[in-house]
């Protein structure tokens, strides 16, 4: 058997390729055994020409090669841009990194999967128009020149961040604790300032910390920040430090006023006073969930989940929320009224003082986003003045508008029912309210005076306004449309109706017997609303006892009132010195008293009578009763009539 030969043509591609093998491992043991280091000068040249800034490997360079080449740097120092705070943008004692040579060979596209740091100094800026400290080319505003970073891990170091747009400026420092238990080794401190307002953050995480790509495990963190008068902490896990994506933790949250939120986060949210809430944050994508939410405004407790959705130019605000009790006194600040507090110690009968709300709405923030948020209050409590007794409001913000649709109040064992716009799209803001007034009880709808409390009746009305104006004061004293306010039969104090006309004889038999109602057969107040200017339409209050005329203005603008009321007894009594009850003053100190004039003039007749005979000085006093039935279908019906609804006359 002769042995086994290559001959041609075989022969010559075999030694070719024997060659190239040959040279191959030639080049690798070349490579394994080659001094990177002595590359250290030149490569320290070749940087800091291509990015224009100061770059050198300190002490030694050390390279392992493979298509994830492996580079450790004893000693770097990498400078930032002339126009940066900080002169550097990483000064460390060694940087080890792990570098794909595709994407840098074929796209220039530096790509780090790993990145090791120790004892780094970190300046990170970003300006205005977009220049980048940690843009790697000439160009520091072209986001294709920003190095793409895995994983990130450092034991102790400092970090500055300046970002003047967004107005942050924070120092931290952070330290690995080799002791610590938990899953959290890496402890961080800050300080500085977010949204312009001063900022203290602590807290501890991952010693990895995840920049470009999600961990196959959650990463650990804990935080506690306060911002301003807001303090947030949380405790849970992210999926990468890229951005808040796969957030999933337990919050808590507490702060001065929601409406403070708005600064820090983007998120409209009403004016509240302090408030403390805690619940479950999660975030997929740009959506953000807060689920299980439990919490406090002022003394009313709050419950619900909301999302908020980023997916669009304008963001969605959506959810539910509820209260058990709410106190009235933390419905304040959401009108522009003054705190509890604040109210106790301002004088409201000083000259000037002032009932409705002047404070200024933040109208604009409407535009920022949109809502779609259903709340209900079961209960309503503290309210001394006004019978609100519970509260449901479905609140939709679209493109600036604010609808409350519907918008449903208990009030005095009745509903109070309708809806409110408000347009931040016209300056001063556009404002329609209408409110229906069902089966409102007589006793419970003036709570404060004790004469009506053993009254009966139910009482139907309705508001319908269109206005303009940035506060409520504003609003109120440029309305025009309709108020209007009804009763069929019922019955009320006739120990009321005496003192309204001075019956001082009917008096002193109710005081001896005690106090009995009357049948009421009908009442009616309305008013045609123009500008501010509440003019009486109907003013009528009928019982079997005594009929009610009134008239006058209510100047919402000015705060001031001017009205008149005329009672017309239906029976005889003596010592009656019945004169037209006026009622003026303002909103913070009414006043309310006789007709002085028409008083003096029987005063007077009393006094000349009683100069001849006292016993004709009665005969002044004596009321013969030309009060007679009002018609009561008429009553109803004129008040039910508004000026706008008239012929001709538009609504403005």
């Amino acid at each position: 058997m002769k042995p086994f030969s290559l001959k041609p043509p075989w022969r010559l591609p075999f030694r070719i390729a024997a060659a190239v093998a040959g040279v191959v491992a030639a080049m690798v043991v070349l490579v394994l055994v080659f001094p990177w280091d002595w590359l250290r000068g030149p490569l320290n040249r070749y940087v800091s020409e291509r990015t224009g800034r100061q770059f050198e490997i300190t002490r030694r360079l050390e390279v392992v090669p493979g298509w994830r080449t492996r580079v450790r740097l004893d000693g770097v120092a990498f400078a930032n841009p002339g126009w940066a705070t900080d002169p550097f943008l990483i000064k460390a004692e060694s940087a080890e990194f792990e570098i794909r040579l595709l994407p840098l060979l074929l796209h220039g596209r530096l790509e780090l999967p790993t990145l090791v740091l120790r004892r780094p100094q970190l300046g990170l800026q970003m300006e205005p128009d977009g220049r980048r400290t940690w843009a790697l080319g000439r160009d520091t505003a072209d986001p294709g020149t920003v190095p793409v970073v895995g994983l990130l891990e450092v034991d102790a170091g400092e970090l500055h961040y300046l970002a003047a747009a967004q107005g942050v400026d924070i120092r931290t420092t952070f330290a690995i604790d080799p002791a610590a238990t938990n899953r959290r080794p890496l402890s961080f401190q800050g300080r500085g300032r977010y949204q312009q307002q001063p900022l203290s953050l602590s807290g501890s995480a991952g010693s990895v910390l995840v920049l470009n790509a999600p961990l196959q495990q959650p990463f650990p963190l804990a935080l506690q920040a306060v911002v301003g008068a807001s303090t947030f902490s949380m405790t849970g896990t992210i999926a990468t430090l890229a951005g808040p994506d796969g957030v999933d933790a337990e919050f808590a949250l507490a702060g001065a006023s929601l409406a403070d939120l708005y600064k820090l986060t983007g998120v409209v949210l009403p004016a509240t006073p302090r408030y403390r809430l805690g619940g479950h944050l999660a975030r997929s994508g740009r959506q953000w969930n807060l689920t299980r939410i439990r919490g406090l405004l002022g003394q009313s407790d709050i419950a619900g989940d909301m999302t908020l959705d980023r997916t669009q130019p304008v963001a969605m605000l959506r959810g539910t929320l509820s209260s058990r009790v709410m106190d009235f006194e933390d419905l304040a600040p959401l009108v522009g009224l003054q705190a509890r507090a604040q109210r106790a110690a301002a004088d409201r009968t000083a000259p000037g003082a002032r009932v409705l709300p002047v404070a200024t709405l933040d109208l604009e923030r409407l535009k920022m986003m949109n809502a779609d948020v259903r709340f209900q209050a079961a209960r309503i409590a503290h309210v001394k003045a006004l019978p609100l007794e519970r509260a449901q409001v479905h609140v939709r913000l679209t493109d600036g508008v604010l609808l409350l649709d519907p918008l449903q109040l208990g009030v005095a064992g009745g509903t109070l029912a309708g809806r409110l716009q408000i347009s931040a799209n016209t300056r001063p803001a556009g404002v329609a309210l209408r409110l229906d007034a069902r089966a409102l009880q007589l006793n419970q709808l003036f709570p404060t005076v004790p004469a009506l409390r053993s009254s009966l009746g139910l009482l139907h009305g309705l508001v319908d306004l269109r206005a303009s104006g940035n506060s409520v004061a504003q609003m109120l004293g440029a309305a025009s449309g309709d108020v209007s306010l009804a009763m069929g039969p019922g019955q009320i104090s006739n120990l009321l109706l005496e003192y309204m006309g001075l019956d001082g004889g009917e008096i002193f038999k109710f005081m001896l017997r005690g106090d009995r109602n009357v049948a009421l057969r009908c009442a009616a107040a309305a008013f045609d609303v123009r500008q501010g200017l509440m003019r009486s339409r109907a003013m009528v209050l009928d019982t079997s006892d005594t009929v009610v005329h009134g008239t006058g203005t209510i100047h919402l603008a000015t705060e001031l009132l001017d009205l008149t009321f005329m009672p017309e007894p239906k029976d005889t009594s003596i010592l009656s010195l019945r004169s037209p009850l006026k009622v003026s003053g303002s909103f913070a100190a009414p006043k309310a008293g006789v007709d002085k004039g028409a008083l003096a003039g029987r005063a007077g007749l009393a006094l000349a009578l009683g100069m001849i005979n006292p016993l004709l000085a009665l005969a002044a006093t004596l009321e013969t009763g030309p009060g007679v039935d009002a018609d009561c279908k008429q009553v109803l019906a004129q008040a039910a009539a508004p000026a706008t609804a008239k012929p001709g006359v538009k609504r403005p």
